[in-house]
């Protein structure tokens, strides 16, 4: 196991599409998969039957959590007794599942993950064909390829790929793994300056900013925008352990209700705080740029664009030419919400999303272009899109030349 790499969260990982026969498998009452050899890699050759409790995870793009049941499977060689017995050189690798809500919801081309844990337990997951979850899901266990029958196997998970960073931080979390991260030498500091409570958004994105002070703008765009969101997110999960730690220890004396709410003000401040920062680093990016901007401003229908370039004072000029007019919606994670941005801004056709949602899928991208909406991204994120994907998409400092070229043509 090495800290910061999926073998701090995996011993190893099998991904498969699912045929309609295996599909049909994990609907009926069979119950068994066959031809599992590949995960020998990572299961072992038990003597006897190996049952192992699972976690049971179905994935979909039209749902915000997955659906989840605890269980277990069962691994073991059906050949087994007969060599024993019989001297029949064989082995018949197979395992076993009972059927759940999640099995049930299998479908012909889903993608299947069988994943070991480090505590000796499996994480079985299905994720919908063609979604972006199921693309994100195969990005982050590093598997490209699945035309043959068989199981991909991956039983070392300490490549460069194999990093924990922003984005694979995500998927994880969306899986249900939290991710340990800290920078604990700033937390004595924190403390001091928040008085151990939660700052404004708009104050720790600055102070975030203040702890990279030899991070500029002209060291690349997108590199620093990530640099930002990265350190932001690291030192708000320090503070947050803090603060959490200390509330829990006092302890709800039986008062459930007190216990939920607190349980959902912190994913509610999570999940706000993160689309907040993106777009409080993205002001100060086009400040130190030179870049005009209006941010959230009413536009018809009292709709509230995240960006409009040069400003509202441009886009309400009739006279204005609304080809030098550039919206941007900012959303940290999109699925999808994207198609939201189509109703703001009528005065500008093309508009643009920058987003920090990885590996979304093709026929997501797809309707977008086909929508006039520009997928825009930090260049650091392009590699978990297909290449067809990426020839389309613009990175941040793409989008920063385009809105000072019109700034510019103005002028």
């Amino acid at each position: 196991m090495k800290k910061g790499y999926l073998s701090q969260y995996f011993e190893g990982v099998a991904v498969k599409t699912l045929s309609a026969v295996e599909a049909d498998v994990l609907t009926s009452n069979q119950h068994e998969f066959n031809g599992v050899e590949g995960l020998r890699n990572i299961l072992g050759e038990p003597d006897g039957k190996e049952r192992y409790q699972a976690r049971f995870l179905y994935l979909t793009d039209n749902e915000d959590e997955p659906i989840m049941e605890e269980g277990f499977l069962t691994w073991y060689d059906a050949r087994q007794r007969a060599r024993l017995e019989r001297g029949v050189m064989r082995w018949e690798y197979r395992l076993y599942f009972p059927t759940n809500k999640v099995s049930q919801c299998a479908n012909t081309g889903d993608v299947l993950v069988i994943a070991k844990r480090p505590d000796n337990t499996l994480l079985s997951i299905v994720a919908e064909a063609g979604t972006t979850i199921s693309q994100q899901v195969l990005w982050l266990f590093g598997i490209s390829d699945l035309s043959h029958p068989g199981f991909s196997v991956r039983d070392e998970l300490e490549t460069e790929q194999d990093r924990i960073e922003f984005a694979s931080r995500f998927i994880l979390e969306s899986l249900g793994i939290p991710v340990e991260v800290s920078e604990e030498t700033y937390l004595d500091e924190m403390i001091d300056k928040f008085s151990g409570r939660f700052p404004t958004t708009r104050e720790f994105s600055a102070y975030a900013r203040k702890t990279l002070p030899d991070i500029h703008p002209q060291d690349g765009h997108d590199e620093v925008l990530m640099a930002w969101m990265e350190r932001e997110e690291i030192l708000f999960r320090t503070l947050e352990k803090q603060i959490i730690g200390e509330r829990l220890a006092q302890g709800f004396d039986g008062d459930v209700d007190g216990f939920i709410s607190f349980s959902l003000s912190v994913q509610n401040r999570r999940k706000s705080r993160a689309g907040l920062a993106f777009e409080n680093h993205l002001e100060i990016l086009f400040e130190e740029c030179g870049v005009r901007y209006a941010r959230t401003p009413v536009t018809e229908q009292k709709s509230k664009p995240d960006f409009i370039f040069p400003g509202v004072k441009e886009y309400y000029d009739k006279s204005f030419d609304s080809l030098r007019l550039t919206m941007l919606g900012v959303k940290s994670s999109c699925k999808d919400r994207w198609r939201q941005v189509l109703a703001e801004a009528d005065r500008i056709e093309k508009k643009h999303l920058l987003t920090l949602e990885t590996a979304i899928s093709k026929s997501q991208t797809d309707e977008m272009q086909s929508k006039k909406l520009q997928l825009v991204l930090p260049r650091g994120l392009h590699n978990t899109y297909s290449a067809e994907q990426q020839s389309w998409l613009m990175d941040v400092s793409g989008f920063t030349t385009l809105v000072l070229n019109r700034q510019s043509d103005h002028s």
